[in-house]
């Protein structure tokens, strides 16, 4: 996540640099990118990690706080679409009513492998 950051502080920089100097189209369009790649830095260091497993269960992180997700009441598996010529693999998991789904930036890892390692911690 220190790339976002990295990425944010340039577009500051930019944003800043076209308030000096009079561009005001620069401004907004700097500040915009500034806003959103600097909630996306926040977001992602504020909930990692997102997916975290023990012997007991699961335990998922989201902006609403940390969520403990017993073996028992948990379903998992694997979710595949298409978009733009190219598939997507998601691990969703299903606990009760929620359901939490990760994609290969949330996990860190390909979510093929991360199933394989939650099926071996289940048994």
């Amino acid at each position: 996540m220190v790339s976002a950051w990295a990425v944010t502080a340039v577009l500051l920089a930019g944003a800043v640099a076209g308030a000096l100097r009079g561009d005001r189209g620069g401004l907004v369009l700097f500040a915009m990118a500034t806003v959103a790649v600097g909630a996306f830095a926040a977001h992602a260091t504020l909930v990692r990690p997102r997916l975290a497993a023990d012997a007991e269960g699961l335990v998922a992180r989201t902006l609403s706080g940390t969520h403990r997700l017993p073996w028992a009441r948990t379903r998992t598996r694997l979710r595949t679409t298409r978009r733009l010529g190219r598939d997507g693999v998601t691990l969703e998991i299903e606990h009760d009513d929620q359901l939490y789904v990760f994609g290969r930036l949330d996990l860190g890892e390909d979510p093929r492998d991360v199933l394989d390692v939650l099926s071996t911690l289940r048994s």
